[in-house]
Order: structure tokens, then sequence, then C-alpha cells
């Protein structure tokens, strides 16, 4: 999960489960002040880029989430096959968060300069599943360049995950200065994805909120959730 804020969570559907959304939106019905959904879609499915238009109009969803790192899912980008996806996203606003490896960013610029009005968030940073501390972090350059596009964000999140350090990770705090720095704070969002988590809830947290003092409040306010809620149109 996503988490926008304390009191507000973003839930993003476990690709193990398959491309079924239905449990989130039963959690969305039950607390609809509380959860809201970045959706999977069956990117093959013929039927697919008909549902796009009507998207968000489902209670409590926001946008897409499509993981293109692995498999035949990476050849689903590299040879055009998801282009529908750019496209029909853009003429009905629904924001896509994207799972990429920084070898696809070129593909991915490329998609936000053919698409300007296409709000996309890379998920995690785009660091390297798996490793940690220089070698997760080996290709961020290639991230922050994208922070030359406007209609692109980031996702800060799962990053206690990507060190070999603990609490409060010290050797990851330069990496999100230059996030930071790169993106500014309306376009860089916190994030946990709790499954991956070396760390307790509340010190994913706090990494953000007490441990970075060039951070200021309203710094935390927009990344910590504030951010992600207006980028995504979930209204607070």
């Amino acid at each position: 999960m996503n988490a926008a804020g304390i009191d507000r969570t973003i839930i993003v559907p476990p690709s193990w489960e398959g491309d079924r959304n239905d449990l989130a939106l039963e959690a969305v019905r039950l607390y609809p002040d509380r959860l809201a959904i970045m959706g999977v879609l069956d990117l093959q499915a013929p039927e697919s880029p008909g549902l796009i238009a009507n998207w968000r109009k489902q209670p409590g969803m926001l946008g897409i989430r499509v993981a293109l790192r692995r498999g035949h899912f990476r050849e689903l980008l590299v040879q055009g096959r998801v282009d529908w996806l750019w496209a029909e996203a853009e003429k009905a606003g629904v924001p896509i968060m994207v799972m990429i490896d920084p070898e696809q960013i070129p593909l991915i610029d490329k998609i936000a300069e053919r698409h300007p009005k296409l709000k996309l968030v890379m998920d995690h940073l785009l660091l390297y599943m798996g490793a940690k501390d220089e070698q997760a972090f080996r290709d961020l350059d290639k991230v922050l360049a994208l922070a030359r596009r406007p209609n692109i964000a980031v996702k800060a999140s799962s990053l206690p995950s990507y060190t070999n350090d603990v609490y409060p990770f010290k050797r990851i705090h330069s990496y999100i200065r230059q996030v930071y720095d790169a993106f500014g704070p309306k376009r860089m969002f916190w994030g946990t994805d709790q499954t991956r988590m070396p760390c307790t809830p509340r010190q994913a947290l706090t990494l953000f909120t007490e441990e970075l003092p060039w951070l200021t409040a309203d710094d935390q306010e927009w990344i910590m959730g504030k951010a992600v809620c207006e980028w995504l149109n979930w209204r607070m």
C-alpha cells in the first residue's frame, strides 16, 4: 500500500492477486473517507482500452498502476503495444503509476513528451529491486533527469528496504535530498509498501517527519500526503 497522509491511504492491489480490484473497491465502500485506489488493469485484454473513459467513475478509483519491468510486460512497453493506454488515459484524465527499471526510462521520457497532459508517477524512485545502498541508487541520475517533464512525479516509497543501514537510515538521506532538489515537494510522494519494510510503520513515517531537518513544515505537508492528493485529484 502507498499511504497518503496519516489518515488517508491509497491502496495498490498486490500483483500476486492478478488483475483484480474487487477487494480494494469493497474496502473503499466501507471506508470512503479514508481509502482510495490506484487500480490494476489487464493490459492484454481486448476490452481494456474501452474501460479507461469511465475508469474514475468507479467509487474511490483515482487511477491505474502498471508494472512493466519484468518478462513479457517489458516487451509490451518496448514494442509499443501499450501505447493505447497512454493515449486513452491522457484523454480521460486518468493518472498512471508506473513500475519500470532505469533502463526503460528513455521510453517513459518519450511517452511523457508525447502526452503532456498525462500524469505519470514513478514507483519507488525506479530503484533496483533487491539491491541495497549504492547499487540500488546507481542510476538515480536517470530518474532525476525526468524532473524536466512537469507531468512526471515520483514516489519516495519503500526506501528503507533499499539499504542495509538501520533507522534512521542515514546512508540514504543524501539520495532523498537529491530527489527533493530535482522534483520539489509537490512532485515527491511519501509511501510505505509495508510488506517489504525492514522497520516499523512509524519509523517509515518519522524518517521524513523527524530525521530530515532540511524539510520545512510546509515541505512535509506536501510530501506526506497533500501533494499526491492534489496530483491524483483526491479532494481533501
